[in-house]
Parts: structure tokens; C-alpha cells; sequence
């Protein structure tokens, strides 16, 4: 049978399972990534395993989320993420080093391999033609162990790409148009592999633009062949020995097709406030702008910063205006010094902000009150940026400029100057400092745990009744954003979820928390509508209203990562059989969910009474027998505990 890409790199790892779209298969994980906000968690969970040292090819953990240090807890964190690298045999990025995906392709990415991170756009990987995949930490934490990942056999939906980029447009643009097609729930199930002559004019930082937001399409990766563009980084990068040729089949097949000419492509923009908000930037050319923000692990490539130099050089960013410059490594900062790009954005009134996440996630750089801040980062969800009633705008390095240098949105094809041409030197500074490599024999590493890291919570197995209040009911398209927030306030508290807890749904209702304590041990649901449970993989998301007491969520659907984590922590992810009874149900009505344990185990429909309308409504759950055990025993570190008793957690 003629494979494709994805295909090939599946069968390759496949464990558990067959290839059959919709059925749950065990993926043989050979790396792992874990970044701070997430990773701390993941290191506790590791720890209380019990494993010792990782059993991967190569786990890393990087420091690119939470560095500012306005207090003693962010600083904590670092220390004890440095003397569990020691422990548990991991690769250590420092504080400064840059923000974990570009630099896991730089140093580690090997096409064939896969990978898991607790860190949504860790599919950008995918550029290097790696099977790569977010998951939440505590999956990520059985991978490092030795375990398999389970997803669900997804659909691969093939692009084929004809054609090269026209000036001022590049490979944000070609996201950004997928986005404008698919929307933010058009990937679900589904895998997206490029291919076709169009690749050609694309480099793997390029590729790594494009698979890096393909997790806002809600796609479960995407995937590039691994070709003489993927020779030409892995060269540059000082590592072509690891580099192998991986292609589709001649007349390999795709469940999906779609194609696009690139050459027919002009500049993009996802307008406030969701990635699938996608319009041309000549459509909203000439509004006013506070801020334009380039970097991100969304557009790290050096060509998305020395396109922008090269466009300032010699001109001023007006006083109105705030450029900021997010450098996404320690790495592309010497080589913007050594090419002599920093001084162009020095001199036009740029400014520098450490290597790493930054304003991406609210830490830092948050825009004016109802002014409009233009950015390269992955998301524009309401909040994200830092500022409640933001305005944020998704675009290209080159309309970000653009936009800088005039005050307004500008469509860069518009600016009347010579398109900046940059082509990567062949030969480039390669930065290794502040990357720790994992020791030897310090499996007796003490755990540096300051005061903010708490132990992890312990959950009761499912019971066989549940009855409770809906303490929310929301719209579509919820992210795990506005479940859980991130931001200099917040996310110092992610070792700690009873603090933690406080911030759930405040984005939504800030009144949760307070209506939620009452029914923590007793138990509460809420309700949303499509896609609940969109974006970021922070297992936080789950675990702290879980912590609050949340046993089910009934929705229309929910984006794959969530709905696993969910599962993870025992939290029943439900969708009606009846979609016009989603309706019937309001905020405050008392549900009554009963012989849970023995519906769950025979993967019957539950019934739900509501104790307050007087009515009666059937759910569905679509779970594996894998997961319906994991939800039987009241969440996943419950069934690991089980098993280490010698009791089975998944069923053959």
C-alpha cells in the first residue's frame, strides 16, 4: 500500500491499535518536551511514579514561559525544574535561553523521530518531519516514563502546495489562509500533511511557522516530508548527520484534499479575537495602531526578524507607536549581532525583550486600553495578551512592520520600497551555553522545592451517584485561556492548585471560585457549547476545577487535548444524544447522574435527571475502554496506582 508521510512515521511507532480512523492507537514516543508552565507539574507527576530516569531517546525541559521574576516563586520553580533535570536524566534550557520549540528543532529535532510535549504548538516540529504532538503533563510524564501516547487514528488531510510566495507575503500568510478555510475547530481528527512542488520555496523555518499554528485549526499535528530544505537547516545547524530523507509514496492516497497556489496568496490578518477571524489586510488597512509585536515561537525563524530589520533600516518607528522585539533564542540574538541586523532595529526605536515566551502569554508587553496591538504570535484569544478588553490582531513579520513604520494597518505591498530579500547563510553562530546536558548517576538529586510547589492533589474514584448544581453554561469555541488564564498573576501558582484554583473560569465569571467551593466534595457540572476546551494544553485547565469539585462537562463537542485531560483527572467529558436538549438545560439546575460506574463499564449512555426542570436527557461519552478505566478509577494517576498493585488500568 502507497503510505504518505504520516502514515509512514505512525506505522513506524505504532504499539497499540490499528491504523483505522477513529480507533485509539499506542504511539512508541521517542522524545519529549516540557516547558515551565506545564513542565513543574509534569516533574511532580514523573516524581510520583516512581520511574527514576527517563526511558525516552532524549527529554528536555525548557524555561521560556515564566521568567518574570517579580517574586521568589517563579525563581523557585527554576531551581527545582534544574535539580529534576539532574534526577531524572533531562536536557536543561536556562532561564534567557529562548522559547522551547525553535530550539528543540535546532538541537534536537530529527526527521522520523517523534515526539510529545506538554505545550500545544509542539507539533511545529512537524516542519522537520517529525511526528510531533501536544498533550497535557501528565501524559507527557508517561511518555518520559516509557509509556505509549494513545490519540484516536486521525484523518490525514493533504495539502498540496503549487507555486512560490509573492514579495511581502510569507509563511504566516499561508497559515493564516488555512485558518481562513478551516476555521479553529476544521482540524479536529485530523492530521495536516503538506506536500506538492510549492515546498520548494519554503525553508524548515518556514514549515515550522505553518505547523505551529495548525494547532489553532484544532488539527492533532502537522507534517512536512523531510527533504533538501530539511538538509539545509539541519547543515546550518551544525547536525546533518541526523538527517534522512522521508517522502510520500508515489499516488500515495489522503483521506482529505485541498490545495493551494501560493503564488495567488496576498497578506493575511485574524482579526480580535480568535486565529480563525481571517480576513486580507488591505480589508482593515488604515486603522490606528498602539503596538506591533514580532517573535514568538509562532514566527522564530531568523528570517522573520531580519526581514523586519531590513524594512526599518534607516527609518524611525513613529512615537506613538510600540515596536517590541521578541528575540525567541539566545541563539538568533548572536546571529542578528553578527549580521548586523540588531542595530537596524536598535536605531528605529525597537524594543528588546528577553529570549523566550514573553507577551505571547501575558507576561509582559501588554497593550494600551482598547488600542490595537498587532502580533506574530499563535493566539489572539480575549485576555491573552494581558489586557481584558484587548485588541489583538494576528499577522506576518512584514505587515507587522509595515504597520509599525505608517502607525496604522498597513498592507505591506503598499510601502513602495523594494522587498527585502534575505537568504540564511550556509554557515551560522551555534549557541549551546545555557543548555545543561542531562548527568549521569544523579538519580539521588534532591528536589529543590520551595515554599509554592504543593503536593499534587488526590481525587476519589468515580462514585455511583453524582448530583450537583451547573454552576456555568457557556457559548462555543471556549479556550482553555478563559478556563484557565496564564499571565504574570496566574501562572506563578502552577505547582500550587489550590491557589491556582482561584483564577478558574475568571476570565468567564469571576464568581466561580466562590460558588464552586461549596460543592468541591460533593460535586458540580458545567455546560458549553462546540470546540470547549480549544488552545493551549495546560493540564491546569482540568486539574483545578477538578480540585473545585467539576465531575462533568456536557458540551457539543471538545478539542481533542482538553477532552484528554479532562479523562486524565477523572472529569466525565459528555455530549447529549439529543442536541436540542442542550438548550433545556440552564445555569443553576440541579443534575442527578446515577450508576455511574456500572453505565461506564458496560460504555452505556448515561442518563442525566434534572432535578430542577423535572426533565430527563441521555449523554454519550466518546472515550476508548482504555480511558473508560481511567475514568472508573477516578483519573489517570489512580489507574497508574492500580496497576502498580498488580491491577489492570487497560483493557486488552
Amino acid at each position: 500500500m502507497n503510505r504518505n508521510v504520516t502514515q509512514k512515521l505512525i506505522e513506524s511507532h505504532l504499539v497499540a491499535g490499528r491504523m483505522q480512523i477513529g480507533e485509539e492507537i499506542g504511539l512508541r514516543m521517542d522524545q519529549t518536551l516540557t516547558q515551565d508552565a506545564t513542565g513543574t507539574m509534569v516533574m511532580l507527576e514523573f516524581e510520583a511514579m516512581g520511574v527514576g530516569r527517563v526511558r525516552t531517546e532524549l527529554s528536555a525541559q525548557y524555561v521560556d514561559h515564566n521568567l518574570l521574576q517579580t517574586d521568589y516563586r517563579n525563581a523557585d520553580d527554576h531551581l527545582f525544574l534544574r535539580s529534576a533535570c539532574r534526577r531524572f536524566g533531562v536536557w536543561y534550557s536556562r532561564p534567557g535561553n529562548g522559547v522551547s520549540h525553535p530550539v528543540h528543532m535546532q538541537r534536537f529535532g530529527v526527521p522520523g523521530k517523534t515526539l510529545v510535549g506538554s505545550d500545544s504548538h509542539t507539533p511545529a516540529a512537524g516542519g522537520l518531519g517529525m511526528l510531533s504532538m501536544g498533550a497535557g503533563g501528565l501524559e507527557v510524564a508517561l511518555a518520559m516514563a516509557g509509556e505509549p501516547m494513545y490519540v484516536r487514528m486521525p484523518k490525514v488531510l493533504g495539502v498540496r502546495l503549487a507555486g512560490a510566495l509573492p514579495d511581502w507575503v510569507s509563511a504566516k500568510d499561508v497559515i493564516l489562509e488555512m485558518l481562513r478555510r478551516y476555521g479553529v475547530s476544521g482540524g479536529r481528527g485530523k492530521i495536516v500533511e503538506y506536500y506538492g512542488p510549492g515546498l520548494a520555496c519554503l525553508s524548515a523555518m518556514d514549515r515550522h511557522v505553518i505547523a505551529n499554528m495548525g494547532t489553532e485549526l484544532g488539527a492533532t499535528s502537522t507534517v512536512f516530508p523531510s527533504d533538501e530544505q530539511t538538509l539545509r537547516f539541519l547543515k546550518a545547524q551544525g547536525r546533518a548527520e541526523v538527517w534522512r530523507e522521508i517522502s510520500a509514496d508515489a499516488n500515495a492516497a489522503y483521506d482529505e484534499n485541498d490545495a493551494i497556489d501560493l503564488s495567488r496568496l496576498e497578506p493575511l490578518i485574524a482579526l480580535p479575537s480568535s486565529p480563525g477571524k481571517v480576513v486580507p489586510v488591505r480589508e482593515v488597512a488604515g486603522r490606528p495602531i498602539y503596538q506591533a509585536y514580532i517573535g514568538s515561537s509562532a514566527n522564530p525563524g531568523l528570517r522573520d526578524f531580519a526581514v523586519p530589520a531590513l524594512m526599518v533600516a534607516g527609518r524611525q518607528i513613529p512615537d506613538h507607536v510600540s515596536f517590541d522585539v521578541n528575540p525567541t533564542s539566545r541563539q538568533l540574538i548572536e546571529n542578528m549581532i553578527s549580521l548586523g541586523l540588531m542595530e537596524h532595529l536598535i536605531q528605529a526605536g525597537a524594543r528588546f525583550h528577553q529570549a523566550g515566551c514573553n507577551g505571547c502569554i501575558g507576561m509582559g508587553q501588554a497593550p494600551a486600553t482598547g488600542k490595537i496591538s498587532l502580533r506574530t504570535v499563535p493566539r489572539n484569544f480575549p485576555g491573552r495578551s494581558g489586557t481584558v478588553e484587548d485588541q489583538v490582531y494576528l499577522c506576518s513579520p512584514e505587515t507587522a512592520t509595515a504597520s509599525a513604520l505608517s502607525g496604522v494597518i498597513t498592507d505591506p505591498r503598499g510601502m513602495g520600497i523594494p522587498y527585502p530579500r534575505f537568504r540564511e547563510p550556509e554557515v551560522q553562530p551555534i549557541h549551546t551555553a545555557l543548555l545543561v546536558p542531562p548527568s549521569e548517576g544523579d538519580a539521588a538529586t534532591e528536589l529543590e522545592k520551595g515554599p509554592n510547589i504543593q503536593p499534587l492533589p488526590q481525587f476519589e474514584p468515580l462514585p455511583d451517584l453524582l448530583e450537583g448544581p451547573v454552576l456555568l453554561k457557556m457559548g462555543d469555541n471556549v479556550s482553555t485561556d478563559e478556563i484557565m488564564p496564564a499571565g504574570a498573576e496566574v501562572l506563578p501558582y502552577r505547582s500550587n492548585i489550590p491557589e491556582i484554583s482561584r483564577f478558574a473560569f475568571s476570565r468567564i465569571d469571576a464568581g466561580y471560585y466562590e460558588r464552586a467551593m461549596p460543592y468541591q466534595r460533593t460535586g458540580s457540572f458545567v455546560l458549553a457549547g462546540e470546540n470547549y476546551g480549544q488552545g493551549s494544553s495546560r493540564e491546569h485547565a482540568a486539574l483545578a476545577p477538578r480540585y473545585l469539585g467539576l465531575r462533568a462537562v456536557i458540551a457539543k463537542s471538545f478539542a481533542r487535548i482538553h477532552a484528554q485531560n479532562l479523562v486524565n483527572f477523572g472529569i466525565l467529558p459528555l455530549m447529549l444524544e439529543n442536541p436540542e436538549d442542550w438548550q433545556k438545560i440552564g445555569s443553576g439546575d440541579l443534575l442527578r447522574l446515577a450508576e455511574l460506574p456500572a453505565a461506564i463499564a458496560a460504555d452505556r449512555p448515561l442518563r442525566i435527571d434534572n432535578l430542577t426542570q423535572q426533565q430527563r436527557y441521555m449523554a454519550t461519552y466518546a472515550v476508548s475502554p482504555r480511558q473508560r478505566d481511567v475514568l472508573l478509577a477516578g483519573g489517570l494517576i489512580n489507574a497508574i496506582r492500580q496497576r502498580q498493585n498488580g491491577r489492570p488500568w487497560q483493557r486488552p
